[in-house]
């Protein structure tokens, strides 16, 4: 299991535009809901299962 301080910088690469309801919803709980912007987050399980459902819509940057 991930430590607490580890980070995970999300980016998202692709629109949320004529996807499913359920991925939108998942973009904007991952804080991304425009093309280009980024997010520090926990790398926890929960965040990892978010990232990859929109695993086509985002990316990961940098895994500190």
């Amino acid at each position: 299991m991930a430590s607490k301080d580890k980070t995970i910088k999300v980016q998202q690469i692709g629109s949320a535009m004529r996807r499913q309801h359920t991925q939108r919803e998942t973009l904007v709980g991952l804080g991304l809901n425009k093309i280009g912007r980024s997010r520090d987050l926990p790398d926890t399980p929960m965040t990892r299962g978010m990232i990859a459902k929109v695993k086509h819509l985002v990316r990961i940057v940098d895994g500190k």
